[in-house]
């Protein structure tokens, strides 16, 4: 077992990359900036809008900001050592790679299906010795049973696997946080056992 310094120092030199900086992705941020991470790699092509603030880590004075610097300014009202690289785009496989072939650990926090499958495709082909986690099945409320962990060699997706988002199931930010913390939480075992 390790203390929190321990964790910590251990961490100083790990680099997450989080792919989306939505529900899933500030939240799972937020957590790994609390513990300490090193280096984050934030991307997303949005900006906050007032609808987000149900579930996304982001703040009211914040609207209209850009996600990715936003959520920079959150992380280093948490801990300002943290080095956060953020890139407001549109990512596509060249530059998931380019972006994130230095990580150790990449977090998917897409909203569609069609990015969930150019990241996963993407890392699996191009990067297999990468570790990356993907975030599937978190629309709603309740059933905190359903949600599970599925491993497939270096690709974990978290998630119930079935409740997407839709009009009569959104998402909201006791299920969201769940997923995007046990994303964070996962993180953290992997880059702390392979350390």
């Amino acid at each position: 077992m390790m203390n929190l310094e321990q964790i910590r120092h251990k961490l100083l030199h790990c680099t997450v990359g989080i792919a989306g900086c939505g529900g899933l992705g500030s939240n799972a941020a937020v957590a790994l900036a609390r513990v300490g991470i090193g280096k984050l790699i934030l991307v997303d092509f949005d900006r906050v809008e007032a609808s987000n603030l149900n579930r996304q880590y982001y703040f009211r004075e914040q609207i209209g900001q850009p996600k990715v610097e936003a959520l920079k300014q959150n992380i280093h009202a948490i801990d300002p050592e943290i080095t956060v690289e953020t890139h407001m785009l549109t990512l596509d496989p060249e530059m998931v790679v380019e972006l994130f072939s230095g990580c150790d650990v990449i977090i998917e926090a897409f909203d569609t299906d069609r990015a969930k499958q150019m990241i996963i495709e993407t890392v699996l082909t191009d990067m297999p010795e990468k570790y990356l986690i993907s975030g599937q099945g978190l629309a709603g409320f309740g059933d905190n049973e359903d949600i599970a962990t599925r491993q497939y060699d270096r690709l974990f997706i978290i998630g119930d696997g079935l409740r997407e988002v839709s009009d009569g199931l959104p998402p909201l930010a006791p299920r969201v946080g769940v997923v995007a913390n046990m994303q964070a939480n996962l993180a953290l075992e992997i880059l702390l056992k392979n350390e």
